[in-house]
């Protein structure tokens, strides 16, 4: 058995006055970390944090950020103010145009009436006798007048014999019966006899002139 407190190869003999060097206390390695998974994970750069609903706050905007929102919403309105400005003018247009066009379809419809009015219906008359034609010179005035005969109500009394106009129907020759027509003189319409005679001028704002007239 070798002491190890006595000198020799292995352990020299210390200096004089000088004590012995003990070797360093046995220290065990550091035994291996395992990572906890609920520990919160440290930041470093460059890394992405991770969210957690309820918990992570939201980062404020840059000023960058902030001026670029401004700048998207403004051009938002913008374009809203000029769609209703180019919407409210088409509006104006299409209402103008629709009063327009009532005011001519006004203006068209008076004028077909005035037209209507001013071009009347063209009655032929004839002259009768106990409801048959004869001939025309028996209701002239020239004719009545000559012969001592006058026109009273409708009716032409010559010499004891009477006679008036029919007014309308197909038209008849003399001797004729006449039917389809009236004896009441039509109002607003032309009104002559087949030789020509001008019973009554018709149209708007024209009145009525001639030898004689129904009743």
């Amino acid at each position: 058995m070798t002491d190890n407190n006595v000198p020799g190869p292995d352990n020299p003999t210390p200096p004089s006055g000088q004590p012995q060097q003990q070797p360093p206390p046995y220290v065990p390695p550091p035994a291996e970390q395992v990572p906890d998974p609920n520990a919160p994970a440290k930041k470093g750069r460059g890394q992405m944090r991770q969210q957690r609903p309820g918990v992570t706050q939201p980062r404020p905007p840059t000023l960058a950020e902030q001026r670029a929102r401004e700048a998207a919403k403004k051009a938002e309105q913008e374009r809203y103010l000029a769609e209703a400005a180019a919407y409210e003018k088409k509006r104006k247009i299409r209402k103008r145009v629709l009063i327009g066009g009532g005011v001519t379809v006004g203006v068209v419809g008076l004028v077909a009436i005035w037209y209507a009015a001013a071009s009347p219906d063209n009655v032929t008359a004839q002259c009768t006798q106990n409801d048959v034609v004869v001939d025309d010179d028996y209701c002239s005035e020239s004719y009545y007048r000559s012969h001592g005969g006058y026109s009273s109500n409708g009716f032409i009394y010559v010499g004891g014999s009477s006679y008036r106009y029919y007014y309308g129907g197909p038209g008849y020759s003399v001797g004729q019966k006449v039917s389809g027509g009236s004896y009441t003189l039509p109002k607003g319409a032309n009104v002559t006899t087949k030789s020509g005679t001008t019973i009554q001028r018709g149209g708007f704002g024209l009145k009525s002139s001639g030898s004689s007239g129904g009743s």
